[in-house]
């Protein structure tokens, strides 16, 4: 058992919820039977009074939750080396490798993420998701935060909802571009394979915005910043413009190997078996100082050589 104590505001777009409603939106980590049962249990209050849960609030009310709290997480430890960058009593910053599943799911129940953080701190179990707050795709590589604390995991999803971590990514996509942009597109599920996402109109709003690091003759070097977080949305965006990510075996269309490409650039491409995606700087503030913390992690090896290898083609194709 832990002690949860946390306080928060009414936005003016929640005015007039009911209290369960409201709290689920402030607290979207926790479920609405968990809220719930809290307000059921006098744990909750509004202004120092006690509400119920279909009690509506209002603008500037006061809302504290202080609660006892079970282990949340039923998954194992698993002895999985991890890539810490940097923590505290609030925070992990880790760099996540490749073929890592951040979170037990169908066909993945263990060997992740969470198998891991789990290991590394028991008490990461008191936390939902083991304190990931925002997720990699398993094969894309990069700085993640995980928060140690329901207080500090609940600060943090709050921060990402409202925009306040910055998220920075590099990819090695298709083609040359010719000037940086964003992409402002609605994204759901796609409609026919609902394993993949796509760009749709009753979506949810998605933003994408890039620059160029570097041009080569067949592809571009961006880098990526999210506005928003949806499900694959750098895959989805690059690939919505004609310039998917290299190695990318859902949404690359078996574009990688461009016309005009000789060998050996041309196997190196085709033996590329991910999507060249690195989340490289992850900037927030932290939950306890409020101080603004930026994290980085370098590109890994085979982005790297891939970049090598572009460069090396260029010189000898000029």
């Amino acid at each position: 058992m832990s002690k949860f104590q946390f306080q928060i505001t009414v936005p003016d777009e929640l005015s007039g919820k009911r209290l369960d409603q409201a709290l689920s939106k402030l607290c979207p980590e926790h479920s609405r039977s968990r809220i719930q049962s809290w307000i059921k249990s006098g744990d909750v209050s509004v202004n120092n009074s006690n509400y119920k849960q279909k009690d509506e609030v209002n603008f500037g009310d006061v809302i504290e939750i202080s609660t006892e709290l079970n282990s949340i997480e039923k998954h194992e430890a698993e002895d999985i080396e991890l890539n810490i960058i940097h923590e505290d009593d609030a925070i992990i910053i880790i760099n996540k490798p490749t073929g890592l599943v951040v979170h037990p799911g169908a066909g993945n129940p263990n060997h992740t993420l969470v198998n891991a953080l789990l290991n590394f701190d028991a008490k990461l179990d008191m936390v939902p998701r083991a304190g990931i707050v925002h997720r990699l795709d398993k094969e894309t590589t990069g700085v993640m935060v995980v928060a140690r604390t329901l207080e500090s995991h609940t600060f943090l999803v709050h921060q990402l909802q409202e925009r306040n971590i910055k998220r920075e990514y590099q990819t090695i996509v298709c083609g040359q571009l010719v000037a940086g942009g964003t992409i402002e597109n609605n994204m759901g599920r796609h409609p026919v394979n609902r394993i993949k996402m796509a760009v749709t109109n009753s979506g949810k709003k998605a933003v994408t915005h890039y620059r160029i690091i570097n041009k080569f003759q067949h592809y571009t070097h961006l880098d990526v910043q999210l506005e928003t977080g949806r499900t694959h949305q750098i895959r989805v965006h690059m690939s919505y413009i004609k310039h998917p990510i290299v190695g990318d075996p859902v949404y690359g269309n078996n574009n990688s190997v461009k016309k005009g490409v000789d060998s050996p650039l041309r196997e190196i491409i085709k033996n590329f078996k991910r999507q060249a995606l690195h989340a490289y700087s992850l900037e927030l503030p932290h939950p306890i100082t409020k101080d603004k913390m930026k994290f980085n992690a370098v590109l890994p090896n085979d982005i790297n050589s891939l970049i090598e290898a572009l460069n090396s083609y260029d010189q000898t194709n000029k």
